[in-house]
């Protein structure tokens, strides 16, 4: 094998750059070639859309967000969609265009880096007769057979530097923050900057919450002076029973209605007023996540 080629898919996330630099590194002092292919499979069946990646192509790229191959939430080769004469889309499988555009252009193996979504459709591929690697890219930190995903401990760096700043703020205006951050239908990034960011309420998707429970802490920290508090919700959380937006009235020491300030959590967050966002995907890598790349 002295011809590889690498792609990556999905949402972009931190440590992609640092990923393909590695591999093209790498590949290089074994004297193997090493192709991108743009926009996760696009390079397979456009020969314009497949590059070649020289040492030279990849210099400097670590410290950068984002993916220098572009990449694709669309680009399920199994189902994708193809626009016909009169302009309509349907859906179109065009997997066996993939395999013949890999075995002719002498490939003999291909790194596929992404999530959950992009690993699967890997898989297939393998199945069909492809030698694959993958290497598990999402920020979520969602996948099975790894401790840590690339994009995770970024993301959390991120949020928490996050949580970190609004301390001050919730302190000095005595208000409660509430945070939502990423990881779709995994708690990670909301358990882990929560517990470092000093969160004093954490909503996780996979523990449904209790409304009243979330009032009372609130509730408790002003008994005990302390007028501000910080919630961190994971986009995912639900409320028991599925709904987050009906809690019953609890009162605090200041005679506020407790539920009426955290209304709307529940992984919506639209009628939360004091609410964070924090972008996370385009993020520079972080270095343990650099160093990482390289293991």
């Amino acid at each position: 094998m002295n011809k590889i080629v690498i792609s990556t898919g999905g949402g972009d996330a931190p440590g992609l750059n640092a990923v393909i630099f590695a591999v093209v590194k790498s590949a290089t002092k074994l004297g193997w070639e090493v192709y991108g292919s743009r926009h996760g499979y696009m390079g397979f069946l456009d020969r314009d859309e497949m590059v070649r990646l020289m040492p030279s192509d990849v210099e400097g790229i670590t410290s950068t967000g984002g993916t220098i191959l572009g990449s694709t939430n669309k680009g399920n080769p199994f189902s994708m969609p193809v626009a016909n004469l009169a302009g309509e889309e349907k859906l179109v499988d065009v997997s066996d265009k993939v395999m013949a555009g890999f075995k002719r252009m002498g490939f003999g193996c291909h790194i596929a880096v992404g999530g959950d979504g992009s690993l699967e459709i890997a898989h297939r591929f393998a199945k069909l007769g492809m030698p694959v690697v993958g290497v598990p890219k999402t920020i979520d930190n969602d996948l099975e057979a790894t401790d840590r995903t690339f994009g995770f401990d970024t993301a959390v760096s991120t949020a928490t530097e996050a949580l970190d700043k609004l301390h001050s703020t919730a302190k000095s205006h005595d208000r409660v923050m509430v945070v939502e951050v990423m990881g779709r239908d995994s708690g990670w990034i909301a358990l882990y900057s929560g517990i470092s960011g000093g969160a004093d309420v954490i909503l996780l998707p996979e523990i449904p919450f209790d409304m009243d429970a979330v009032c009372a802490k609130i509730s408790e920290n002003e008994l005990h002076g302390k007028q501000y508090s910080i919630v961190v919700v994971a986009e995912g959380a639900k409320a028991e029973g599925g709904r987050g937006d009906q809690p019953r009235q609890r009162r605090d020491r200041s005679g506020r209605t407790a539920a009426r300030r955290y209304r709307g959590m529940g992984g919506q967050g639209s009628s939360t007023k004091d609410r964070q966002g924090y972008p996370v995907p385009g993020a520079r890598s972080s270095p343990t996540g650099r160093f990482a790349d390289y293991l």
